[in-house]
């Protein structure tokens, strides 16, 4: 096997980059086996990357800017689950459970891809991530990772992002800004959508907010999913 030519490296790498972010998102929020984590689909995405900076043709900015992303979302592994496999919020987790080396890693590769001039959805991406690393709630934080997310949308658009984007809102300008931004997006089939919906209506209209849990209920593909849903329309029922 032998590299490609020059002109065709950087094309070729664009599509690796994907496929190893795919390949992490799916371990990081899985869809299958009824489970929300699955740390061995990520450590592979990150050991593919890192083999990636060990040829100078491919250890690019973007590549780096990839594995910070990677670093720092998997800094909260621990975090992000109970010991009976029960899933917590960002809000709720222990800071004192996060990987502090990988956090630092994730800045070392941070650093790294800030040389050269393109900012690619990966720099974006890792921002974010790294903003999220301080557990520091303050207006100024949400403020900056909003802005962040608006550069996200302008250099890729997707609804995910859109989606991910109000929760930065909601947290920098509170509910009722945020419902009119989450409902303009209109994601009818997906759960991820009416979840922070309901979210959102609680406090404002627990009627709209029980009925937006039961949507994603119904929605949900996993079974820890579905729990944690019922455990939101439970909570509003007994209100």
């Amino acid at each position: 096997m032998e590299l490609p030519n020059e002109n065709q490296i950087n094309y070729r790498l664009d599509n690796v980059l994907r496929i190893i972010y795919l390949l992490f998102n799916e371990g990081y929020d899985s869809k299958t086996q009824n489970q929300i984590l699955r740390k061995d689909l990520c450590l592979e995405a990150m050991r593919l990357a890192v083999l990636l900076t060990e040829n100078q043709s491919t250890n690019q900015p973007k590549t780096n800017a990839l594995i910070a992303l990677m670093c720092f979302h998997s800094s909260r592994f621990n975090a992000r689950q109970t010991s009976k496999d029960d899933f917590v919020l960002y809000e709720n987790q222990d800071e004192e459970l996060w990987d502090k080396a990988l956090i630092n890693q994730g800045i070392h590769f941070l650093n790294l891809s800030a040389e050269g001039k393109e900012i690619t959805l990966y720099h974006l991406e890792a921002r974010i991530a790294f903003l999220h690393c301080n557990k520091e709630d303050t207006k100024e934080k949400w403020d900056e990772i909003l802005q962040v997310y608006n550069q996200l949308l302008m250099v890729n658009y997707s609804p995910s992002v859109a989606l991910h984007r109000t929760f930065a809102f909601y947290r920098a300008n509170g509910n009722a800004a945020a419902l009119i931004e989450a409902e303009k997006l209109k994601m009818e089939n997906n759960h991820f959508y009416f979840l922070p919906l309901g979210e959102l209506y609680k406090g404002i209209d627990n009627k709209k907010a029980k009925l937006n849990f039961q949507k994603a209920f119904l929605l949900a593909k996993t079974k820890i999913e579905k729990e944690i849903i019922q455990q939101k329309v439970n909570s509003i029922t007994a209100q």
